[in-house]
């Protein structure tokens, strides 16, 4: 589902790879197959791909890129929600982008602060408990505030007990938190889905 830009000039986030997880299946056998929600978020000259994650072939993303009139070198901006390999394996796939995670803003081998408020229509706040350097992306769009929150929901009907979660109770308190401001959802594992608040 894409939330398109307007006559506003809101920002524009579209889904380019939905992910999966097999870690909350009771029937898994013990195999686990993951792969993380790939989102394209667009504002003004801001081209950004949150969460390249791990892909069977990376032209999957390619293709995706492209039916959305991009190719690798058009992004100029990785939004990493948090250091777990399923979320950033790809990142290498954007020679000309800037990389944004939790320690600041990487332009090849060096480093900047982050600001929270890093355009007019995108906010990043920290939401720790899947993970000490989670980050969750705050987007503007035409149809409400989106939040791309990589783990902090591996999905819409999550599992209650995350068990990767290095700090269940601030965990819950990011989850909280994105309850009450997100219109929408974007998690680390599955569709977007609305947030009935």
């Amino acid at each position: 589902m894409a939330l398109e830009v307007d006559i506003l000039g809101m920002a524009e986030v579209k889904i380019l790879a939905e992910g999966y997880t097999t870690a909350d299946s009771i029937n898994n056998n013990g195999e686990e197959k993951t792969c993380a929600t790939i989102s394209l978020v667009r504002d003004k000259d801001i081209v950004m791909v949150v969460d390249p994650g791990i892909l069977e072939d990376q032209k999957i993303l390619i293709k995706e890129l492209k039916k959305e009139g991009l190719t690798v070198n058009d992004v100029n901006f990785v939004f990493i929600t948090h250091s777990h390999l399923d979320h950033y394996r790809n990142i290498g796939m954007f020679p000309k982008a800037k990389t944004l995670e939790y320690f600041g803003i990487w332009d090849k081998n060096t480093i900047e602060d982050r600001e929270e408020q890093f355009t007019e229509n995108i906010r990043i706040i920290e939401t720790p408990g899947h993970d000490k350097t989670s980050l969750s992306l705050l987007v503007k769009t035409n149809k409400g505030l989106v939040a791309i929150c990589g783990d902090v929901f591996w999905k819409e009907n999550l599992p209650e007990k995350d068990s990767y979660a290095d700090d269940p109770q601030r965990l819950e308190e990011s989850r909280k938190k994105i309850l009450e401001i997100a219109d929408w959802i974007i998690p680390g594992h599955g569709p977007m889905f609305k947030n009935n608040k």
